[in-house]
């Protein structure tokens, strides 16, 4: 074993995570649940999200013979949307491509819709013992560190470390440590160097510039996009719409959108905007309050549906619109009716 890796193995012992939900088990359909919502998103904000997808979807069957409505309102909340529909279409390749059963091998795994090397790797990690390196974003701030790569590290270059650092035993000690490392100890900010049982060796604590490795390429200025969306409420229900199954909240319910200064609704309410950012662009919603009469049909369109408000806030509807329905159920919102 390398000095990294064997030090890495006693420090999981005494320091490391040991009580995650989705620990002590091989179950690769567990694994692989956890380590999908664990892309891009903490620890502390998946577990409940974990608990209650197993207890609504135990196995793959059960997951791919659900409907992707049931999958998205599960999620809804936990963002990247992407990964729920592709969680779900993996569970439908494994159950008719694989007869039920996970493939074995990273390679196979990433045959799966979702499944980078990474994720794959660490899934044939821990539920079949392979020996593969992972490399998330944690990891990639260990190895930059221990190493003091400059500037930004290459993906070729830290998937070659990575590699070389491998035990020939303890693998799932070794991953799982890792993770809690990058995690808990060798953070983006603040990294707690006198915990670190790799200080002795980290060139970056050597040279005193922790917090220097690795380097990152400067951001960009994420564009604001605008729209507004129509509250339409009658009779205590309100208007919901399917968005395109691809693209910004693909498959959820959301208000219907329109342009800002485009309503041509005569009695409104305009309420504050509401700001909701994403990875790569800032969105301003504009909400617009409106009240029907009950003289107006009250049969939506395809693709739309009339739901009390309660109830729309547990459908499979993405953060905003649920904050504002929960706005809309609290009273919060409502001021004197403006009738159409």
């Amino acid at each position: 074993m390398s000095a990294l890796s064997h030090r890495l193995v006693r420090w999981q012992a005494r320091h490391g995570r040991h009580d995650l939900p989705w620990q002590r088990t091989r179950d690769p359909y567990r694994i692989w649940l956890s380590e999908v919502m664990l892309q891009q998103t903490q620890v502390a904000t998946v577990v409940p999200y974990y608990r209650r997808f197993l207890a609504r979807f135990p196995d793959v069957h059960s997951l791919a013979q659900a409907s992707l409505d049931d999958v998205l309102t599960l999620w809804s909340g936990l963002g990247y949307y992407t990964r729920a529909r592709n969680l779900y279409a993996a569970a439908q390749a494994v159950v008719e491509a694989h007869a039920g059963r996970f493939p074995r091998t990273r390679e196979a795994l990433e045959s799966l819709p979702g499944l980078g090397r990474s994720t794959a790797a660490a899934i044939a990690v821990f539920a079949f013992g392979k020996r593969e390196a992972i490399l998330d974003g944690n990891v990639k701030r260990v190895l930059a560190r221990h190493f003091a790569l400059r500037g930004v590290p290459s993906e070729k270059r830290l998937w070659a470390l990575a590699e070389s650092e491998l035990p020939e035993k303890n693998i799932e000690v070794y991953t799982q440590a890792l993770m809690d490392l990058g995690a808990g100890v060798c953070t983006r900010k603040r990294p707690a160097c006198s915990a670190c049982p790799l200080s002795k060796t980290c060139e970056a604590h050597a040279r005193g510039k922790a917090e220097a490795y690795p380097g990152v390429r400067p951001r960009k200025k994420r564009p604001v996009r605008k729209t507004s969306m129509l509250l339409l409420l009658r009779e205590g229900d309100v208007l919901l719409e399917k968005r395109p199954p691809t693209g910004v909240w693909g498959g959820l319910w959301c208000f219907p959108e329109t342009e800002p200064g485009s309503e041509k609704f005569a009695g409104r309410k305009t309420l504050p905007v509401l700001r909701h950012e994403f990875t790569h662009f800032t969105l301003d919603i504009t909400p617009i309050v409106c009240f029907l009469e009950t003289a107006l049909p009250h049969a939506a369109e395809p693709g739309q549906i009339w739901l009390p408000v309660g109830e729309a806030i547990g459908a499979a509807v993405p953060a905003p619109v649920r904050k504002l329905l929960a706005r809309l159920d609290s009273g919060s919102l409502l001021g004197e009716p403006a009738a159409l």
